[in-house]
């Protein structure tokens, strides 16, 4: 994740009050542009554009439920999207914050065993199920216009994304717009994999 220290910062009040820390960082930022850095924020988003027919890509599915355990590994997918006239879709998100170049947002920010493990049943639903799978990169940033796998941080995940999407696995990345208020749902923007 990004350093905060000596950023400007914004934070919302825990809603559990067993929890350490009475607060959640929510976004900080970078030069001039605000980033949202907090990760369980895209799931909510996307489940929001879900509801209002945002995603054209996966819009027209009847049934939205978050955090359906599936696979041999029995993980939760984020999203399972159902309708009886289409093939069951799931859909992974993960929250791109990180960009090191100029209008690139690169995933993951660190090497990550259980992104990879999603991109393999993401895979084997498509291939022994017959199902759909699509990954979709939730973008906390608005400076950033394409969606590169992070080959420097994490090889083993950039070799693997290539091979799933050769399989069937669809990719789509979306930004959102962190601002003072909160974050506003963007249009769909690049995902290069060269």
């Amino acid at each position: 994740m990004l350093g905060v220290g000596g950023k400007a910062r914004a934070v919302s009040r825990a809603r559990d009050t067993t929890r350490r820390c009475p607060y959640t960082l929510e976004q900080i930022q970078v030069g001039k542009v605000w980033v949202g850095v907090n990760t369980h924020r895209a799931n909510a988003l996307v489940g929001e554009a879900l509801k209002r027919g945002a995603i054209e890509e996966v819009s027209g599915y009847a049934s939205h439920r978050p955090e359906v355990s599936y696979g041999q590994q029995r993980s939760r997918i984020d999203w399972l999207l159902e309708d009886q006239n289409s093939p069951v879709c799931y859909l992974e998100v993960k929250s791109v914050t990180t960009s090191l170049e100029p209008g690139i947002g690169l995933f993951p920010d660190a090497i990550s065993q259980r992104a990879l493990k999603h991109l393999g049943e993401l895979r084997d639903c498509v291939v022994q199920e017959g199902a759909r799978s699509v990954l979709l990169f939730c973008v906390q940033r608005a400076d950033v216009h394409v969606v590169h796998p992070a080959d420097a941080i994490d090889p083993a995940y950039g070799r693997l994304l290539r091979e799933v999407m050769r399989e069937g696995v669809e990719v789509l990345a979306y930004g959102v717009e962190p601002t003072r208020t909160g974050l506003l749902w963007g249009p769909r923007i690049g995902v290069h994999c060269p």
